[in-house]
């Protein structure tokens, strides 16, 4: 993708690595309509606008050309067809109000669930009409984004005999990388009870208990920019903690699909349909299929003393060990490229995406309108629950029920998470209600606070 996620931390600024790459203009068409009759497309969150230098651009998209920008000055102008927003900027109550009826709005979400548990919800996600989300059902799905191509999977593992001469000067079988430490998947609560049964060397800020060997390896953009040294390091081991930071289907990062790159086996919990995606039957071994983190901890130590039996995890290396057709296809038909210069990236695939549907509707009003409603006029496109539907977060190890009243955790992501869920009905009642003024949101959200807690 054109941003990294950090290896060991889950952030980089929106839009950080768009700024050097050319402006995308669309494959062609032949719209021969001026810029001033074109459908405007608006970035609502400026950050992420895929074109540089400048604030406005025309695109030649398959079906029409659109003229794309981020200057908000446009935002009630009757040509500006569709808002697209990122979803981790995008907040309830700073939607821009009132929702004009002619206006569709577009969602872009690449990123973790945890940043906006707001479109997990239905009332949230439904007020969009086109979503590009990790998740395969989405409009324009984003699920491969951190997987360059079959080649990424097929590089070389270090070999075995190196591993084990790694594990004799008192290497663990097993990494974790983590700094990122309060997260919705309470992934720390896992680990620290794994560390119990097999030893883990940990070298993030989370459960932090080994130092890497150089202050090169230390410097958290190493680790992001994937140096090559840093690589080799984290190459030698047999095994990888890949947790994801929040649980949602077909939500799968680097920390995935990187290991399987150096040939470690991820041990993995994340994405519950992620078998779908793997080259074969036997790659990642998933936590979930445990009972316990005892029984994972016997099951890694028996792979780790067993060299066939750990082997039989990389041979999708081999020629034609990727046996999978759903994810050779995927690759095949996506149309975008994860740092391929000679494809567009999924920003600029999105936004012909919009183009494409805007100028469709803007046709079909027409029609309606020349045949004096003997054609319908068209519906509108919504998005459903399931273009990003996350389920509450749970404990990483254990109930809710075994928490203490004052854990952190269920302190701050389960409240985050319900509370979502009212914001996303405040700002639908709002819009509902016409209303235009943003600062009415916190009376809508008491409204919904007071019928919840049945004091209505």
């Amino acid at each position: 993708p054109c941003r990294t996620e950090g290896w060991a931390q889950d952030a980089v600024p929106p839009g950080a690595a768009f700024v050097a790459a050319a402006s995308y203009r669309g494959p062609g068409n032949n719209d021969t309509r001026s810029n001033k009759a074109l459908p405007i497309l608006l970035w609502w969150s400026g950050s992420l606008f895929p074109h540089f230098p400048g604030d406005t651009e025309r695109i030649d998209c398959p079906r029409g050309s659109c003229l794309v920008t981020r200057s908000r000055r446009v935002a009630q102008h009757r040509r500006t067809k569709a808002l697209i927003f990122y979803g981790t900027d995008f907040r309830a109550y700073e939607a821009p109000l009132p929702r004009l009826p002619h206006q569709t709005w577009a969602l872009f979400h690449e990123e973790s669930p945890m940043n906006n548990y707001v479109l997990s919800h239905s009332p949230g996600i439904r007020l969009f009409n086109y979503t590009a989300t990790f998740r395969r059902e989405s409009d324009y799905p984003l699920t491969l984004q951190w997987l360059p191509g079959t080649a990424y999977l097929r590089a070389p593992a270090v070999p075995l005999a190196e591993k084990d001469a790694w594990r004799r000067k008192g290497y663990g079988p097993v990494l974790y990388m983590q700094s990122h430490c309060d997260v919705p998947s309470d992934r720390d609560r896992y680990v620290r009870e794994l560390m119990k049964y097999i030893q883990v060397d940990s070298y993030g800020k989370c459960l932090h208990n080994r130092e890497l060997p150089s202050e090169r390896l230390r410097d958290t953009s190493t680790a992001t920019t994937e140096d090559s040294e840093f690589m080799t390091f984290i190459a030698r081991y047999k095994f990888h903690l890949a947790l994801e930071n929040a649980i949602c289907d077909d939500y799968m990062t680097e920390k995935l699909w990187r290991p399987m790159h150096l040939g470690a086996v991820p041990v993995y919990r994340g994405s519950p349909a992620v078998r779908d995606w793997m080259p074969n039957n036997l790659s990642i071994i998933l936590i979930d299929d445990f009972a316990s983190p005892q029984e994972l901890a016997k099951y890694l130590d028996f792979l780790d003393k067993n060299g066939e039996e750990y082997l039989k995890y990389l041979e999708y290396k081999n020629v034609g060990g990727i046996k999978n057709q759903f994810l050779l296809e995927s690759l095949e038909k996506r149309e975008w490229g994860v740092n391929d210069m000679t494809l567009p990236n999924y920003l600029n695939g999105f936004e012909c995406f919009i183009c494409d549907k805007e100028n469709t509707r803007v046709k079909e009003e027409q029609e309606h309108k020349k045949s004096r409603g003997k054609i319908p006029a068209p519906r509108p496109h919504i998005a459903q629950f399931k273009h990003m539907g996350c389920p509450m977060p749970t404990p990483g190890f254990g109930s809710v029920g075994d928490l203490s009243d004052g854990d952190s955790w269920k302190e701050m992501w389960l409240q985050d998470y319900w509370q979502s869920l009212d914001q996303g009905e405040a700002l639908t009642a709002m819009i509902h209600h016409n209303e235009s003024h943003q600062g009415r949101f916190w009376d809508y959200m008491h409204e919904i606070f007071l019928k919840r807690t049945g004091q209505h």
